[in-house]
């Protein structure tokens, strides 16, 4: 009987795995993911408590074209009631507590913008248009500055869109590009945000343990402490891995693999050297070098169909920013928040300051965030694009701030009374995350630099995660990992089923009708 080596532990790895038995017939005993770190689940993690304050790198957003992530999803139980799968309890939060925002950005003066218009001028919206009906081709090694004027970069759609997404002004013209492609029928309710859905608790509770789970019932095997050295490839046209190298507690290990067997790479990782602050100190400075890059650089090393983790992993201060969760013991800050956003803890979205030195953003959702949150007890969080710049109150970056300091920046930005404020940082805890490589896998890239899934003439070898070139689709989103973990385990094994296509909206007359009236009202 085959076996399958994955290598990481993130979503795309256990998608492939769930796929590996739904769609491969694998018995989960034959398959093998390895993990460097102790905790599984990848970027999608979140832990802490409500003594030590609760911690979350991030949360990626969902929306109804989701197809594979909701397909996998669909056979996998929720923890909270079995009967329900995830994507059915995705759906029904989404129903119960969905996003209506009005508050979505927030002025120098404190105000709460109207956000009607998306602020284009006749030029921005040519730029958009030649934006969309460029060949991708054309936009190789481009940066979205290179495609737009600066008036472009502070008009209500980018403060909207760079945060909603993490976006960058240098960042790269062809994610941009798929981004307005992939989701143009959000366009009409990207002010409130209400096509964006969320789970209903973090992401780690809410898909990564239930996912975990299903595994482990089935008897696939977790690695954890184990870190992926190098593979061996045989010589000659074809790709076949015979030989994992690994480090296992101190000590090296190889594993001989057949040439039926599947060996399917996570390569890179966007929250690797994540260092994290806490309420009274900042985050440490991140090592320069990362293990987590090391084997797709050693993979890429002479070959020019692995893609190239150079223009991933060598510009930290283009990829880097931070977030923080803040942990309240005290009901006083969302309800002075419900009462400035006119919406209901849940139901409000993303807040953007748009005066802000680090460009702000914070957001509420409902409670509890955690299924082990104790009564009187809330958590938020929040993150910055610019954290290497001077705040407006803090006068220093974002990176040499404790959790405290950051609190006061943002409740500088809400014009909150001064005894409130006092109130709110007395009954709270927030611990900061910096994130090195967080947006690295949009930075400007040409055609190549991401190797495909399954590369050219391979036999038993495919990449999976946000670092493996899927066209049309967007990476930094869950759906983006399970497509590729799908995509790896359908081409490797020859199957049939394949996942279903990307959403094309903007092949949609109705769709593009509705967009193009969003982005001309004035």
């Amino acid at each position: 009987m085959a076996k399958a080596y994955l290598v990481g532990s993130g979503i795309a790895a256990m998608a492939a795995a769930a796929f590996l038995i739904r769609e491969g017939g694998f018995e989960g005993a034959d398959i093998h993911l390895f993990e460097e770190h102790r905790q599984t689940g990848g970027s999608l993690d979140a832990g802490g408590t409500p003594e030590s304050g609760y911690t979350m790198r991030g949360g990626r957003m969902f929306e109804a074209e989701f197809r594979c992530t909701y397909d996998l999803l669909s056979h996998i139980p929720s923890l909270d009631d079995p009967s329900v799968s995830v994507t059915e309890d995705i759906r029904a939060a989404y129903e119960e507590f969905g996003w209506d925002d009005a508050a979505r950005l927030v002025g120098a003066d404190g105000e709460i913008m109207d956000v009607r218009s998306m602020g284009f001028s006749e030029h921005d919206r040519l730029d958009l248009a030649r934006c969309l009906v460029t060949p991708e081709s054309k936009l190789d090694g481009r940066r979205i500055t290179d495609c737009f004027g600066e008036q472009f970069f502070t008009t209500n759609f980018w403060y909207m869109w760079s945060t909603t997404f993490a976006f960058q002004p240098w960042h790269s013209a062809i994610e941009f590009r798929r981004y307005l492609k992939r989701f143009i029928h959000l366009f009409p309710g990207f002010a409130a945000m209400s096509g964006i859905q969320r789970t209903r608790y973090n992401q780690y509770d809410s898909i990564v343990r239930p996912l975990e789970s299903w595994l482990r019932e089935r008897g696939v095997a977790f690695h954890t402490g184990c870190r992926i050295r190098d593979l061996v490839i045989t010589a000659g046209p074809d790709t076949t891995v015979e030989r994992i190298l690994l480090a296992r507690d101190g000590h090296d290990e190889g594993i001989q693999v057949a040439p039926e067997d599947l060996v399917l790479v996570t390569n890179g990782s966007m929250t690797d050297a994540t260092t994290l602050g806490s309420h009274t100190a900042p985050p440490p400075r991140p090592p320069r070098t990362s293990d987590a890059w090391l084997l797709w650089h050693r993979l890429a090393r002479g070959r020019d169909d692995f893609g190239d983790p150079e223009v991933f992993d060598k510009h930290v201060g283009e990829s880097q920013w931070e977030s923080f969760t803040v942990t309240a013991r005290d009901p006083a800050f969302l309800d002075a928040l419900e009462r400035f956003s006119g919406r209901a803890t849940g139901r409000g979205g993303l807040m953007t300051f748009t005066a802000s030195n680090w460009l702000l953003t914070i957001v509420a959702n409902h409670q509890p965030v955690y299924p082990d949150q104790p009564e009187g007890v809330s958590v938020w969080w929040g993150y910055a694009l610019f954290p290497d710049r001077p705040g407006n109150h803090v006068d220093k970056p974002m990176t040499e701030c404790s959790g405290a300091e950051i609190l006061e920046e943002v409740l500088h930005h809400l014009r909150f009374e001064q005894d409130l404020r006092e109130r709110v940082l007395a009954t709270s805890t927030v611990v900061p995350c910096l994130m090195p490589y967080i947006t690295s896998q949009f930075l400007a890239r040409r055609h190549g630099d991401r190797p495909l899934v399954v590369p050219r003439r391979s036999v038993n070898l495919a990449f999976i995660g946000q670092f493996a070139e899927v066209p049309d689709d967007v990476v930094f989103t869950v759906e983006y990992s399970v497509r590729t973990a799908w995509t790896a385990v359908a081409e490797l094994l020859g199957l049939d089923r394949r996942p279903p296509g990307v959403y094309k909206g903007q092949r949609d007359p109705h769709v593009l009708r509705e967009a193009l009236e969003t982005m001309r009202r004035r």
